[in-house]
């Protein structure tokens, strides 16, 4: 099994350094890793430290770093637009798609997200999909941490603005008639993808989207669950780019 990887806000400068707070925590009494173990630090921009574990406190890590790395930025970037879902159907998507490679997930008010997130609420869930992408991030052993962007529910004229700006987009609608592994993709910039909430996508959205730039595509013949769309569509651009 590879090395645990654990979050900071700066790797260190030198060659030792006591790992506390709550990576420390888990680390130490979650984990339990002991004497001579070792350990991946990654500051959730790319930059990584292979450590080995030379005490053991309570709550904290004494580390002595052995190595040090860069990641570079993948590219294009990944940028999926998630319709806000209710329950934890978000949850899952936003985990999943971590673990598969997305760079940047927007959460959006949809027509037709049940779930709405408006002020205190907004910013709590958007807080707990943040979390679930860090936690997601450690898991697969991610050099770079995925942003959740944006404010707690961005609306389709700010979507359709970010699709404006990228170097593509596509919006994911069980009608259309081109497929994603037969789309045309950029080298560099962004790839903004589009997934709707439960209740599907209104012709509404779809021409905003198209107008902006964005085309729909399909994934197959079956009609996907907002929780696993984004996942399987992130799936074809890591084969079809080379990530995998």
């Amino acid at each position: 099994m590879s090395a645990p990887l654990f979050l900071v806000d700066a790797l260190p400068t030198g060659d030792s350094l006591t790992l506390g707070g709550p990576e420390g925590h888990h680390a130490a009494t979650v984990q339990r890793l002991r004497a001579g173990e070792e350990l991946l630090l990654a500051d959730g921009r790319g930059g990584t430290a292979t450590a080995v574990v030379t005490a053991v406190g309570r709550g904290a890590l004494d580390l002595r770093v052995t190595a040090r790395g860069h990641v570079d930025a993948p590219v294009p970037r990944l940028v999926v637009a998630q319709g806000i879902a209710k329950g934890d159907r978000g949850e899952l998507a936003v985990q999943a798609m971590t673990e598969v490679g997305v760079d940047e997930i927007v959460p959006w008010a949809a027509a037709r997200s049940v779930a709405q997130w408006r002020g205190d609420r907004g910013v709590r869930a958007r807080e707990k999909w943040a979390a679930t992408a860090r936690e997601a991030a450690k898991q697969a052993r991610r050099a770079w941490l995925p942003v959740v962007a944006g404010a707690p529910d961005e609306s389709t004229a700010t979507v359709a603005r970010r699709i404006a700006g990228a170097a593509a987009a596509f919006v994911l609608h069980e009608e259309a008639k081109e497929p994603l592994t037969a789309a045309e993709l950029p080298a560099a910039g962004e790839i903004v993808l589009v997934v709707g909430p439960e209740g599907g996508i209104t012709d509404a959205e779809v021409a905003a989207f198209t107008q902006a730039g964005a085309r729909p595509v399909r994934l197959g013949p079956h009609v996907l669950r907002t929780s696993t769309a984004g996942v399987a569509a992130l799936c074809v651009l890591a084969t079809r780019l080379s990530r995998w």
